[in-house]
């Protein structure tokens, strides 16, 4: 269970007050994946490193009852300097999982050829985020993070093997995607809210959703 109470969360832009979340209050139940429509420049991805954990709200509280996942494309718990295999199992080792079976599964799934051994600091950016998918798909999280303004990858192998294991996970797990996009969340998502103003207006269905979002954003 992951739930937000009375959250709030701004930030000075210089001129004024970027308003994120204004005693914003949500749960998220395991099982029931989640889509959040939100327009660009409105604080998606501010959004989803709070429920990680990256960042902390100014006011309220955010209870995670569960295992929450570094939302996909988050490099910060990698280090540039040393190889993919070198980063893939310090971090096995941080969650308590075999490296050697995480190692082999994101190099089954990233297909990178000799990069692998490679600093991540020589990789390209389509590079850097398949590992960071692979890593993430490769840990046992109970929610799963994706905001859609992470980098994307053009690899079309990839992009099949790790969309197949990802609707395999939603058989088990539960997902959290953020987007501007309707269509980007119809995959994954059983409810969405709608992220505007600084409220977060929560919905039971998609469809009741996009409703919402089309006339606020096409008014």
């Amino acid at each position: 269970m992951l739930e937000f109470e009375n959250v709030s969360k701004s930030y000075w832009t210089g001129t004024q007050r970027k308003v994120i979340l204004d005693r914003v209050s949500f749960r998220v139940e395991l099982g029931n994946s989640m889509g959040i429509l939100a327009p660009n420049g409105t604080g998606k991805t501010t959004l989803i490193n709070m429920i990680a954990g990256l960042e902390k709200p100014d006011e309220g509280e955010i209870r995670r009852g569960c295992n929450i996942s570094f939302p996909l494309g988050f490099m910060g718990g990698v280090v540039s300097k040393v190889s993919a295999i070198e980063n893939a199992r310090y971090i096995a080792r941080l969650y308590g999982l075999d490296p050697d079976y995480v190692e082999s599964f994101c190099r089954w799934l990233c297909n990178l050829g000799e990069y692998f051994d490679q600093p991540l600091g020589t990789y390209s950016a389509g590079m850097r985020s398949r590992f960071s998918f692979a890593l993430m798909l490769a840990l046992d999280f109970d929610i799963y993070l994706i905001d859609e303004g992470m980098p994307a990858t053009t690899d079309v192998e990839f992009n099949r093997k790790a969309g197949e294991i990802l609707q395999e996970r939603l058989r088990t797990t539960t997902i959290i995607i953020v987007s501007h996009q309707a269509g980007t969340l119809e995959k994954f998502a059983r409810t969405a809210a709608v992220l505007l103003d600084g409220q977060l207006h929560m919905f039971d269905t998609l469809e009741e959703a996009k409703r919402l979002y089309d006339y606020e954003t096409q008014s």
